[in-house]
Order: C-alpha cells, then sequence, then structure tokens
C-alpha cells in the first residue's frame, strides 16, 4: 500500500476558503481528490495526471477549486475558494500508476489508493 496522507479540512462559513493537501510516499503517481456528500455517491473532484499534462476540475466547481502540485513533496493540494453549503461532504484523495488518457481518472475504481478522508463542512 501507497500511504496518503490527508489534511486541511475543517468547519468553515460561507465564502471562506480551505486548502487541503495529500501527501504521497512515492513519486510519479496520478492523483486526485473525489468528494462524498451526506446521502450521496462519491463524485470526482479534481486529478493531476500525465506529470501536469492531464488536469482536470468538476465544471461545477472549477471557477472556485484549484488543484496543483509539489513535485519534491510528493504532494498535491487543493485550494477551494468562495465555499458554499454544497461543498460539504468528506474530501478523499486517491493515487494510481501514472497514465495519460485524455478521459482518464474521473472515476474511483481507476485508483488503487486512498487517503483516510478529510471532512469538509461549510455553515451558513
Amino acid at each position: 500500500q501507497v500511504p496518503l496522507v490527508e489534511s486541511g479540512g475543517g468547519l468553515v462559513q460561507v465564502g471562506d476558503s480551505l486548502r487541503l493537501s495529500c501527501a504521497a510516499s512515492v513519486s510519479n503517481l496520478d492523483m486526485g481528490w473525489f468528494r462524498q456528500a451526506p446521502g450521496k455517491d462519491r463524485e470526482f473532484v479534481a486529478s493531476h495526471r500525465c506529470s501536469g499534462r492531464e488536469i482536470d476540475v468538476l465544471d461545477s466547481v472549477e471557477d472556485r477549486f484549484s488543484i496543483s502540485r509539489n513535485n519534491a513533496k510528493n504532494t498535491i493540494y487543493l485550494q477551494m475558494d468562495n465555499l458554499k453549503p454544497e461543498d460539504t461532504g468528506v474530501y478523499y484523495c486517491a493515487a494510481d500508476q501514472e497514465a495519460c488518457s485524455a478521459y482518464g481518472g474521473l472515476w474511483a475504481d481507476e485508483y488503487e489508493y486512498w487517503g483516510q478522508g478529510t471532512q469538509v463542512t461549510v455553515s451558513s
């Protein structure tokens, strides 16, 4: 197993910002973020694949969220601005061996390694 250590979640107010971090124990992985709201299915949020040549963000949050990577630390970040109540959920970091397909990385079953999840709660 490849350990993925997440941090950065918390309880915030509408309009606040959070930055989630996920550190991997090895390099050269495709990495991404998924979230699961109460009573809903896990959904794709963002991914950083193919050494940064394939970056995707969920359409409904792409104007507020961004994904980035620090290769020296094997760490990805999810910057979340102008948070809304519908952003509430458990956010999971995921990783897998590098792949560069144009339509890959959008489904949870594509990823082998998962972080423990970090709770994001946005209160109005």
